[in-house]
């Protein structure tokens, strides 16, 4: 059976609070349910969909070390997109740095950016939406 897609990805962020804020107020994210799970965290849904999972600190996680590297053992997480410009304006309007890419081969425009943590986002745009 092949993969069909993201489902989610959870992240340990060392400001749960900062780091939300990151995927809300800069991605465009939203806090959705969540289920009573006995520690902090949030589910941020993309599309209807519970993306990004944030979990707070847990005592059963007390042993492991945070600084596996500067990103963990995350390297990046790509998404989807349509909006271009309105998130190269989102992203002007927050000072949020970020570098632009178009790809030669089919003119897609991907957009990178960190979040709080140090996680790179690649956020990808279809070709029509290229200028």
């Amino acid at each position: 059976m092949p993969l069909h897609g993201l489902n989610h990805y959870t992240i340990r962020p060392a400001d749960l609070e900062r780091t939300k804020d990151f995927y809300v107020n800069v991605l465009g994210l939203e806090i959705g349910y969540r289920p009573p799970l006995g520690f902090e965290g949030y589910w941020l849904y993309c599309d209807g969909e519970p993306t990004v999972h944030l979990i707070g600190p847990r005592e059963r996680d007390a042993h492991i070390p945070r600084n596996v590297g500067p990103t963990g053992l995350l390297d990046h997480i790509a998404f989807s997109c349509t909006g271009l410009a309105e998130m190269k304006a989102r992203l002007a309007a927050q000072g949020v740095e970020h570098e632009e890419r178009v790809i030669p081969r089919d003119r897609q425009t991907q957009l990178f950016l960190f979040d709080p943590d140090g996680v790179a986002v690649e956020l990808n745009y279809p070709p029509s939406e290229t200028v």
